[in-house]
Formats: C-alpha cells, structure tokens, sequence
C-alpha cells in the first residue's frame, strides 16, 4: 500500500464531498512513529508531525487552517463545529458550513464519517469500546436530526480501519457492555472478542439507513499494522491516523 490515504467510494459521487483515511505510508516520522504519524500527542517529533499533516491533506487539497479537530477523550460529547479550530473534550464533530472539515484521530477505534445529503451535513465520529457502548454514532445522527432535520434515507456512512474482531481481546468487564451479537467467547484463552465495525454499523441500521449506504473498510489496523498505527499491537508507542471529511464550497 503506497498511497497514504483511502477515499471511501461510498462518497465519489458527491463531487462537493472531500473523505479519506489515512494510513501509516509516505511520512517523515521516525520509529516509532513511522512514517506518516498526524499526531501532536504522541511525543513525536512536531516538525516530523507538520510536514506529514502537509503532505497528507495537501494531497487532498485541504488547507491546514480549514481543519476542524478535538483532543478526543473516549466520550459521546458532540461538537457543532461552526468554525475550523482545535478543540478539546469532544469524540464528534458534525459542520454544516463549506470549507470546514472535520477529523479524527485514531489507531484502533473506530471512525465513522458521515454525510445527509439533503441537508448538506457532514460528520466525523471516534468510536472506541466505550464511545460505542454510549452509542456516538446513533446520538451523532440525532444531533443532525435535531439540528438539521437529518433523516436516515439520505444519510451515507463510512466505517473506517479499525481494530478487528480476532484481535479486540476482552475480559468480562469490557464485555459485558456489548450485546451478544457483538461479542463470542474463546473457552480456549477464557476471553471475549468484540466487533467494534459491526456494532457501530448496527447504530447505523437502528437510526434507519439502509445497508446499501454503509461502506465498511475491509482493513484491521492488527491484522494489517504495516499499513496502520495500532495502539494495542504496538504496545502504545505508536502513531496516529486520521479521518476527515467535508464539503468544498464557494
């Protein structure tokens, strides 16, 4: 995998739409970052960190001032983000404003990129176990509903690189957040194994968007750590990927 990033096709043909996913290729960051760490928190070095957040939104014809992130705490806090900015406190961040793009960090959670085409709304989404136990993807939706008037038949939905399923390893108490379709038990090692893509695509579904709008990356950041950052098989000395999405607009 040369290319630094992956555009969800669930989104080529909005032509407004700019969304991609990067991953760990084409940056300047040294071990254990390598290579294309788009974290400031992660004790890599900052220019390493500014060159690769140039390289990988320049290549999408994103300027850096027209970002929109926040220092994610594992919550369900949902920003309305009117502005570009780096914030703090929040695990989503929806924009009906052109020129705003909303982002993710992420090196084993979950992100979920979002867009109501109808109303012109875009939304980025951190889903760890725990924003995926309080539901962030389904209250993300609600917000655009109750703001924008957002309705599930014109939603569209990316479900991003993530730790996978063979490899999310839990012990009960982690466990015991998730239904039963979400989770198998190995008597083998006396451990659990969660789903994280599924149960968050099932928050996608019990909003009420069809399956056919849900694109789901086919990628684990375990499976395929040579390609992304995982923080669980890198023992947390790693870097950090990115999720962004927004709308070009005069």
């Amino acid at each position: 995998m040369e290319q630094s990033f992956y555009k969800p096709t669930i989104f080529h043909s909005f032509k407004t739409i700019i969304a991609a996913e990067s991953n760990r290729n084409g940056g300047v960051s040294e071990v254990p970052f390598q290579s294309l760490n788009l974290s400031l928190n992660v004790s890599d070095a900052e220019q390493h960190v500014i060159e690769n957040r140039n390289r990988f939104f320049g290549k999408l014809n994103i300027e850096i001032h027209e970002l929109a992130t926040s220092k994610q705490v594992h919550g369900d806090k949902i920003l309305y983000a009117m502005e570009p900015g780096a914030y703090d406190g929040f695990d989503a961040l929806v924009t009906d404003r052109k020129n705003v793009f909303v982002a993710v960090s992420i090196a084993d959670c979950t992100p979920i990129l979002l867009y109501d085409t109808e109303n012109e709304i875009v939304a980025a989404v951190h889903a760890g176990w725990r924003g995926t136990v309080e539901g962030i993807v389904f209250k993300t939706l609600e917000v655009m509903q109750s703001h924008f008037g957002t309705q599930a038949a014109a939603c569209f939905a990316y479900i991003g690189t993530c730790i996978d399923e063979c490899s999310f390893e839990v012990d009960t108490d982690v466990a015991g957040h998730f239904p039963d379709d979400f989770k198998r038990f190995d008597a083998e090692r006396n451990k659990f194994f969660v789903d994280l893509k599924n149960a968050n695509k099932d928050q996608l579904l019990e909003f009420g968007l069809p399956e056919s709008n849900i694109e789901i990356s086919p990628f684990s950041t375990v499976l395929h750590n040579e390609n992304y950052f995982s923080h669980r098989k890198e023992k947390g000395q790693t870097g950090r990927m990115m999720a962004v999405i927004g709308m070009r607009g005069g």
